[in-house]
């Protein structure tokens, strides 16, 4: 497994190689991918820490938006923004706009989830919180 840098962000790439060839082949696999990958490595731990980090993001962009701020331009500032997401932030209720800012962020939470979760696992383990991984 490696890493590569892809269109500003890293994905990791797996290489299998075949047994009758000897050829190597490389897999890209998507954030989404990743984490089914995840999934099944660390299981309960995985989903726990998304679903809290994700109410925590959802709980923060509702307070920043019921509190007045505009999205908008920090949208545009890290290219996300259109003039299409801004008609629908302006005509929508506080919730709409922070749950619709909420999923423009949510590769950054997947990102998070993938790249924290081992190092709880670990943590976890060494607590004997959680079983050790069977070999």
């Amino acid at each position: 497994m490696n890493w590569t840098k892809h269109g500003g962000c890293f994905k990791q790439n797996y290489s299998t190689e075949s047994a009758s060839t000897g050829t190597a082949t490389t897999l890209k696999l998507t954030k989404r991918e990743q984490l089914k990958r995840a999934f099944k490595e660390y299981g309960a731990t995985i989903v726990v820490f998304h679903v809290v980090i994700s109410v925590i993001s959802l709980g923060g962009f509702y307070a920043l938006v019921s509190s007045g701020i505009n999205l908008v331009p920090v949208l545009e500032y890290l290219g996300m923004g259109s003039s299409a997401v801004a008609e629908k932030v302006a005509a929508g209720s506080t919730f709409v706009v922070a749950f619709a800012v909420h999923k423009i962020f949510a590769p950054a939470r997947i990102s998070i989830t993938l790249g924290t979760t081992p190092f709880i696992v670990r943590y976890l383990r060494s607590k004997g919180l959680l079983k050790p991984k069977s070999t």
